[in-house]
């Protein structure tokens, strides 16, 4: 969903990639500050951070891949992608560092403070924009296509979820693995919907649907744990 309604901002809405990322880092700071400091945390708060981080890791990697690396690097649209996988790539690790030598005690089990919250969202943020830099290398970049890149990383992101049931491997790795497989798979998948080389339904059409999807989704995982004994 975030990278259909990236693209509906940015090209549909004419905000162009570096007015839909200001637009949206904005959003996202607002969202995220509510979040941080809310007393009662809620679902509907984490699920919007969620989606405006997807949303504007969307527009984040289009800025780097094409009127980054394009318009004033001078690079072809295909090394755009690499370029901005690569950089990206260095940004996550970054973060991570951060966040570990800021907090040595806080996990995403035990608790955050306020800064490691907003190093751990940060960290979600960078992983999103890397996935859809990812997503846009293996889509443009290989003889993959949409369809063929969605199909690869649908079957690493399973490999990841067998090796969480099956082996000792740390599941911070995995989980971070799983985050960063997701936002490609997001990514392929809404490129597939919405363009002239997979299913061509324009990023209005597409987004509409994906959001019926998305509540569909949450409604239907809200029932179920209802229905799950206390």
């Amino acid at each position: 969903m975030g990278e259909t309604a990236g693209d509906l901002i940015s090209q549909t809405f004419n905000l162009g990639y570096g007015g839909g990322t200001v637009a949206l880092l904005i959003l996202f700071l607002f969202v995220l500050t509510i979040s941080i400091y809310s007393k009662n945390q809620k679902p509907i708060l984490y699920w919007t951070v969620i989606t405006v981080a997807s949303t504007l890791g969307t527009t984040i990697s289009d800025f780097l891949s094409r009127t980054l690396s394009v318009t004033y690097l001078g690079v072809t649209q295909e090394t755009g992608y690499i370029y901005a996988t690569v950089l990206l790539v260095f940004a996550l690790i970054f973060t991570f560092g951060i966040w570990k030598w800021y907090s040595k005690t806080d996990t995403i089990e035990s608790g955050l403070s306020k800064t490691t919250e907003f190093l751990y969202w940060l960290a979600i943020l960078t992983s999103s924009t890397l996935g859809t830099a990812f997503g846009d290398l293996l889509a443009h970049d290989t003889p993959l296509g949409f369809a063929g890149g969605t199909l690869l990383l649908l079957g690493l992101l399973i490999i990841v979820i067998l090796l969480a049931f099956f082996t000792t491997i740390a599941r911070a790795l995995l989980y971070w693995l799983a985050i960063i497989l997701t936002h490609p798979i997001g990514a392929t998948m809404g490129d597939y919907l919405t363009k002239p080389e997979g299913m061509n339904l324009g990023n209005i059409e597409a987004s509409l649907v994906l959001v019926l999807v998305f509540i569909v989704v949450i409604a239907t995982g809200k029932l179920v744990l209802k229905k799950q004994p206390e």
